[in-house]
């Protein structure tokens, strides 16, 4: 009879316990659900890089600042800035062209142009060509290819633009210039030009590096 009292006894002592422990084992999983619904959820920004701007060398002369009077070095040759011509197009473009005197009475002329549609102080979005005058022996532009010293010259472009002298030019203060552009398998180009009312005068290049030119400024 004792044993049977102490057998109940046990079991419900057992029984107890382990309630108390589902009970409280309950009770921590709703106060950690509840806790975890409050919890705002982290988020992770990876930023995002910065701009790289345009890198530009440090000893980079931008062509389009040269100005009359300047003393520049181009192809190893020196020359002065004796005058320039600032060229409009009906459609807007502008570019100017420099008359270099290097002092053996050779003169040449400078062209700096911005390519179409492109504006930047980037030197890659620059045209700079550097003319050597050829003799045209009476020629005049044709509308189809012709061959100047050996080399066959594909029509590129022609037209009509006005100018505005600056310093010494060998041209009128301000009139319009009749032109013919052409260009070669190997990206070298002839230009007829003319003054209206002159004949036409002949010259070719070929498009220089960017960085090919320093400028020596007087004080």
């Amino acid at each position: 009879m004792t044993a049977a009292v102490v057998l109940a006894l046990s079991i419900a002592t057992l029984v107890v316990v382990l309630g108390a422990y589902i009970a409280t084992t309950r009770q921590d999983r709703r106060l950690r659900s509840a806790s975890s619904a409050h919890e705002e959820p982290v988020e992770f920004m990876v930023p995002s890089p910065a701009p790289v701007p345009e890198q530009i060398p440090a000893d980079y002369v931008d062509p389009r600042t040269i100005k009359v009077g300047d003393l520049i070095e181009c192809q190893g040759t020196r020359s002065r800035v004796l005058g320039a011509l600032h060229m409009t197009s009906p459609q807007g473009d502008q570019w100017t062209e420099y008359l270099l005197d290097d002092g053996s009475r050779v003169y040449q002329w400078l062209s700096v142009k911005e390519k179409a549609g492109l504006v930047s102080t980037d030197s890659a979005h620059l045209e700079v060509m550097l003319w050597t005058s050829v003799p045209t022996q009476g020629m005049v532009p044709a509308k189809s290819t012709l061959i100047m010293e050996g080399v066959e010259f594909a029509p590129l472009e022609r037209g009509t633009v006005h100018f505005r002298s600056e310093g010494t030019t060998g041209h009128p203060d301000r009139g319009l210039i009749d032109y013919a552009d052409y260009l070669a398998a190997d990206g070298r180009r002839l230009s007829f030009e003319r003054v209206q009312g002159r004949p036409w005068v002949a010259s070719y290049a070929l498009p220089l590096p960017p960085g090919s030119i320093k400028i020596e400024r007087l004080l």
